[in-house]
């Protein structure tokens, strides 16, 4: 997993990328390619 500032460009690697925010943080997940996994704060 990554710790990036800019969530909005990591999102658009990839159609299948969702934003969830989890406790606080927000994450972009990818359930079919988990190597997109994304944190910010």
């Amino acid at each position: 997993m990554k710790v990036v500032n800019s969530l909005k460009s990591t999102k658009n690697r990839h159609r299948d990328n969702r934003v969830i925010r989890r406790k606080g943080r927000v994450y972009v997940i990818n359930k079919r390619n988990p190597r997109f996994k994304v944190r910010q704060g």
